[in-house]
């Protein structure tokens, strides 16, 4: 099933199910949910990979209406939990939502005792200690799509001692802004923001990616997967183990390096569609007709630290991680508002950090019991930082 069929995520999975792949894979796709706005989308979807099920979040009568005449075969679900619902019809759920909304897939499917194919972020990062429990349901199993998670997943299999590992290091390319000052980055506009130079990606990511906020939800995802407690979940690292490095050429998604100073680094092209394989197919491999690196043409990897003073987003959500428990659904609803003011045009881009700063000062530390906890958390923080816009913008 994939959640956020219409979305980046979900579209390149649907070319990985299509792609003529090599080796025993064999994959049935049998439901498709989306937010519903794009409604066109999801029929040609629908229509051409024929599910058992298509869910929409949205309950509007009217397009419940048009999906179930459009679509005969298909049983239709809309509403809060349509999409959550789908963990109840597959084996692998890939959690393609955007933003806080995909939390309610995530926590399903692993309650379900599924596998999840997490692309969604959020999840881990506004709700991390609940979603910390769920994973622990018999049959529930959670790999990462995000290629740099995708890529320690890997690694760590490079060892049979989780202990034994010193340091995670995440790349990331440097956004479509690598190398310019904070005085140089004043004006920069959205279609500038939005001009990833490596990756394909929806325009939350996309956005994020050009703050290095996304790194920033990154380190904090990973610590949550692969950090404490040491065992089969976790290795035992904290925060100040968890390192970030420009790397412009995307080709090395992540390292990890063991006590003994041995690093291990995954490559790989700069194509989602590879992660996503992966975690479909896991622990097998499928054989991907996605391309491969020419290592003659490669030429060089270059690497350098990220520049904090430029791209203070980083240093925020090093902050919201290391005081845990609901500082990163805080963190993370205050940026998903940000964005949203800079895509519409009502802020600037500098101002993105500076609403997520100003809305962290207001964060009073609430523990992360349950979902509705954090779900109260995420209401509050929204409505902080849209209380900062509108200072902003008087």
């Amino acid at each position: 099933a994939i959640a956020g069929s219409t979305g980046s995520i979900g579209t390149q999975t649907l070319e990985v199910l299509t792609a003529d792949l090599e080796g025993p894979q064999d994959f049935e796709l049998v439901a498709l949910g989306a937010s519903g706005r794009q409604e066109a989308l999801l029929i040609a979807q629908a229509e051409r990979h024929r599910p058992k099920v298509v869910a929409v979040a949205d309950d509007d009568p009217g397009l419940v209406a048009r999906l179930t005449a459009a679509l005969p075969a298909c049983e239709v679900r809309a509403g809060g939990q349509a999409l959550a619902s789908l963990a109840e019809d597959a084996d692998v759920v890939v959690n393609g939502v955007v933003g806080f909304a995909g939390l309610s897939v995530t926590l399903a499917t692993l309650h379900a005792g599924r596998r999840l194919a997490l692309a969604n972020k959020e999840s881990l990062i506004a709700a991390g200690p609940v979603v910390q429990r769920a994973r622990v349901t018999p049959g529930a199993e959670l790999v990462p799509v995000d290629s740099e998670h995708c890529a320690v997943h890997m690694c760590l299999r490079a060892n049979r001692n989780p202990g034994r590992v010193s340091r995670i290091v995440l790349t990331a390319s440097g956004g479509p802004f690598r190398g310019r000052s904070r005085e140089g980055l004043v004006g920069v506009t959205i279609g500038d923001a939005l001009a990833h130079p490596t990756w394909s990606m929806g325009p939350k990511i996309s956005v994020d990616s050009s703050t290095l906020m996304n790194k920033g939800l990154e380190v904090i995802e990973a610590h949550e997967l692969f950090g404490v407690p040491a065992g089969p979940a976790g290795v035992g690292i904290g925060f100040d183990q968890i390192e970030v490095v420009v790397h412009p050429q995307s080709v090395v998604h992540s390292m990890v390096e063991f006590t003994d100073a041995a690093t291990i680094a995954q490559l790989s092209l700069p194509d989602m569609r590879l992660p996503i394989g992966y975690a479909l197919a896991f622990p097998d491999r499928i054989g991907t007709p996605f391309g491969r690196i020419d290592w003659a043409a490669l030429g060089r990897l270059d690497f350098e630290p990220p520049d904090l003073d430029a791209f203070p987003c980083l240093g925020l959500a090093y902050a919201a991680g290391r005081a845990g428990e609901t500082a990163p659904a805080w963190l993370s609803a205050a940026n998903e508002v940000a964005v949203e003011a800079f895509l519409e045009g009502r802020i600037a881009w500098t101002q993105i950090a500076e609403v997520i700063a100003a809305a962290l000062d207001r964060y009073e530390g609430t523990r992360a019991t349950d979902v509705d906890v954090v779900i109260e958390v995420d209401r509050q923080a929204r409505h902080i930082a849209r209380r900062v816009i509108e200072d902003f913008t008087r």
